[in-house]
């Protein structure tokens, strides 16, 4: 078990993520406590989407090739439809979740970052949600999608939406005050 203000928390995204849904766990997580790193494919900065256009820049804490999944207690995902879609065509992106959800840490992922877990080949036989337009892709990748504002299947914590931002944050700190899920069968 990891008290919140002992963890650390990798916020994986890039260009093109749902703007509310990276600066908003960010925000609140740090409140609670948390070590919270902006890992990002480039360097700089990445730029977000508000709803429809682009807007705030995000400064980016480490690269993806600088960190490793055990510097980490958690892995939050913000969705968007750029920056998941971005992120599975990158095989080190797609190997860091992987190697993540095998770790048995808690990973989180809201509105489209589902992609990312479909990649990874992590959710065949697992509860989760996603936006509703990537619901067909979450079945046929094997996952068992339910329309929640929050599901939690063996520490993997999945949210539809930016209105589920409060539960979705709520579990992130629960899940990471549980610690790692022994149980969770690897990919």
């Amino acid at each position: 078990m990891t008290k919140i203000t002992e963890a650390k928390i990798a916020i994986l995204a890039t260009d093109g993520f749902e703007q509310v849904e990276l600066t908003e766990p960010l925000a609140k997580l740090k409140e609670a406590g948390a070590e919270v790193h902006v890992i990002s494919t480039k360097s700089g900065s990445i730029k977000g989407w508000d709803q429809d256009h682009w807007d705030k820049e995000i400064p980016v804490d480490k690269q993806l090739s600088e960190v490793r999944v055990a510097d980490y207690d958690a892995l939050v995902l913000p969705g968007g439809q750029i920056n998941p879609d971005v992120l599975r065509t990158d095989a080190k992106a797609v190997s860091f979740v992987r190697e993540f959800f095998n770790s048995k840490k808690p990973l989180a992922a809201i509105c489209h970052a589902p992609w990312l877990l479909i990649e990874a080949d992590v959710v065949r036989g697992r509860d989760i949600t996603s936006y509703k337009s990537i619901k067909t892709d979450v079945k046929n990748a094997g996952g068992n999608w339910v329309d929640r504002e929050v599901v939690v299947h063996e520490g993997l914590i999945t949210s539809r939406n930016p209105d589920d931002l409060p539960a979705f944050i709520g579990k992130i700190i629960e899940e990471v005050e549980e610690g790692r899920h022994e149980d969770r069968k690897v990919a």
